[in-house]
C-alpha cells in the first residue's frame, strides 16, 4: 500500500432505505407527474376544441332541419287547372306555373280576412311577399301528382320564405327587418297575428334532406336530395373497384412477388401516392377521363374513378400491414399439413387479416366521402336540381353541396351549410362505427 492510498479519506456510505424516498426518485416521480399532466392538458386542448367545433355546427345547423310552413284553404279551380275535366296527368302539366298565381292570391285574401281580427294591416300582397317563390311550383307538382284534388278546396302548407323562417328561428329581428329590403316588421307582425291563429308552424323538414338544391332566392326549398344520391353513387364506385383492386394488389406485392429493386420502387410509389394532395387526383381525372376518354362532366362515374385512384394507396398500405400483422406460423402449419400457397392465403391468412383490411377499407371510403378539391376540378360544383337516375347522369357530393351553399350570400345559406356538414358528420360516424363492428365480429384470436 502506498502512501498515497494510505492517505486517501474513505467515501463516506450515504445511507438509503426502502421506506424514504431519495432525492434523485423524488425527481423521477415529479418528472413523471409534470408528464402526465402535459398529457392530460393536451388531451383536454384537444377534447375542447372538438367541443367547440362540434357546438357551433349543431347551433348553427340544427335549424336547417326545421322549417316554417303558412297554412291556406285553398281552392283549386278546376276552370282553370283542368278545363277538359279529364285528370289527365299530361293536360294538367300542360298549366304553366304562372296560371296557379291567381289561385294562390284568392287563398291569401281568404287567409288575410281571417287575420284581421288580429292584424287590421294584413292584406293578400303582404301574405304574398311573406311565402317562398318555390309556392307555385310545389302547388303545381303535388296537384299533377294527385289529379282528384283538382275541384275540391284544401289545407295546403306554402313554405315560408327564408326571412319569414330566419324569425321564428331567431335568425331575424325587428331591428335587422328594418334594415332588410327583403322583409318588414309589418311582415313580422303578421307572423305573430298568424301564429296565435296556428296558421304558422315550424316543424320538421324532411325536404332539406330528400329535395335538390334551390336557386339563391330560395334558401327555405334548397335541399340535400341531389348531393346524397351522388355520393351514394360515387362510394358504391369506390367500393366495387378499390377493395378488390387493393386487396388484390396488396396479396400479390406481401405474399407472392418477388422481393428485388421493382417491387421496392413499387412499393415506395404506393407510399407517396398516399401523400399526393388529393387535388392532383382532380387534375388526372380531368385529364383522363374527361377530356380524353370523354366521360361525361359532373357524373358520378367520374367522381367514383377519381376517388378510387385516391383511395388505393390508404386500402394497399392498410391491407399489407394487416398481413404482415399475421405470424409467420400459421402459414408454415398450413405449408406442413399439405396446402398450397394460395390456400395457405385465402383459407387462413386472409380471413385472419379481414378485420383490419375492412377497417383500412372504410377508412378509406370515409375519407373519399369527405373530399371536395377533386370533384371540384372534375365539374361537380355545377348547380343541379335533378336526381340523378344513372352514374352518368349529372349530379353533386355532399362536401360540394356544402362549399356551394357557403358561397351564397343570403344568411339561410350558411345554416343549409351547417345542416350538410351534420349530415356527413353522421355518416362518417357511421362508417366509423360500422368498421369497429366488422372488425369486432372477425376477429380471430391466435
Amino acid at each position: 500500500m502506498t502512501d498515497a492510498s494510505a492517505n486517501t479519506p474513505a467515501t463516506p456510505r450515504v445511507k438509503t432505505s426502502l421506506l424514504e424516498l431519495g432525492e434523485r426518485t423524488k425527481k423521477r416521480n415529479a418528472a413523471e407527474a409534470r408528464f402526465k399532466l402535459y398529457g392530460m392538458m393536451a388531451v383536454g386542448t384537444g377534447v375542447a376544441a372538438l367541443l367547440l367545433l362540434l357546438i357551433s355546427i349543431l347551433s348553427q345547423g340544427l335549424p336547417a332541419f326545421t322549417q316554417t310552413f303558412i297554412k291556406v284553404n285553398i281552392t283549386l279551380d278546376e276552370s282553370v287547372l283542368d278545363p277538359s275535366g279529364n285528370r289527365d296527368p299530361d293536360e294538367i302539366s300542360k298549366v304553366l306555373t304562372f296560371s296557379y298565381d291567381p289561385i294562390i292570391n284568392d287563398s291569401l285574401k281568404g287567409l288575410a280576412l281571417e287575420l284581421s281580427a288580429q292584424h287590421s294591416e294584413v292584406t293578400a300582397d303582404v301574405l304574398q311577399d311573406m311565402i317562398s317563390a318555390e309556392a307555385k311550383g310545389r302547388l303545381r307538382a303535388d296537384v299533377i301528382a294527385n289529379p282528384d284534388l283538382i275541384g275540391q278546396t284544401i289545407e295546403y302548407e306554402f313554405l315560408a320564405n327564408g326571412r319569414i323562417d330566419g324569425y321564428m328561428k331567431g335568425r331575424v329581428t325587428r331591428e335587422t327587418a328594418e334594415l332588410d329590403g327583403n322583409v318588414t316588421p309589418l311582415q313580422l307582425d303578421v307572423a305573430d297575428a298568424m301564429i296565435v291563429e296556428e296558421k304558422l308552424e315550424k316543424r320538421f323538414n324532411w325536404a332539406f334532406i330528400t329535395a335538390p338544391d334551390a336557386s339563391e332566392l330560395r334558401p327555405e326549398a334548397a335541399g340535400l336530395g341531389v348531393a346524397l344520391m351522388g355520393s351514394a353513387y360515387m362510394m358504391a364506385i369506390v367500393f366495387c373497384l378499390a377493395l378488390p383492386i387493393g386487396v388484390a394488389a396488396s396479396i400479390y406485392l406481401e405474399e407472392f412477388a418477388p422481393k428485388n429493386w421493382i417491387t421496392d420502387i413499387i412499393e415506395v410509389n404506393i407510399s407517396n401516392l398516399a401523400a399526393v394532395p388529393s387535388i392532383v387526383f382532380g387534375i388526372l381525372g380531368l385529364a383522363i377521363f374527361i377530356n380524353y376518354m370523354g366521360l361525361p362532366n359532373s357524373a358520378p362515374i367520374v367522381g367514383g374513378l377519381v376517388l378510387t385512384l385516391m383511395t388505393l394507396p390508404t386500402i394497399i398500405i392498410s391491407t399489407r400491414a394487416s398481413l404482415k400483422a399475421v405470424p409467420p406460423s400459421i402459414r408454415d402449419a398450413a405449408l406442413g399439413v399439405g396446402a398450397s400457397k394460395m390456400q395457405a392465403i385465402f383459407h387462413h391468412v386472409l380471413p385472419l387479416a379481414a378485420p383490419g383490411i375492412l377497417t383500412g377499407t372504410i377508412i378509406g371510403l370515409a375519407q373519399a366521402l369527405g373530399e371536395t378539391a377533386p370533384l371540384l376540378l372534375i365539374g361537380m360544383v355545377a348547380f343541379v336540381n335533378n336526381y340523378p337516375e344513372s352514374i352518368f347522369d349529372p349530379a353533386t357530393a355532399l362536401p360540394v353541396q356544402v362549399y356551394n351553399f357557403t358561397q351564397r350570400s343570403d344568411p339561410a345559406f350558411v345554416e343549409r351549410a351547417s345542416g350538410a356538414i351534420i349530415v356527413l358528420l353522421v355518416f362518417l360516424f357511421c362508417m366509423n362505427m360500422i368498421a369497429i363492428i366488422l372488425r369486432r365480429r372477425f376477429e380471430r384470436r391466435w
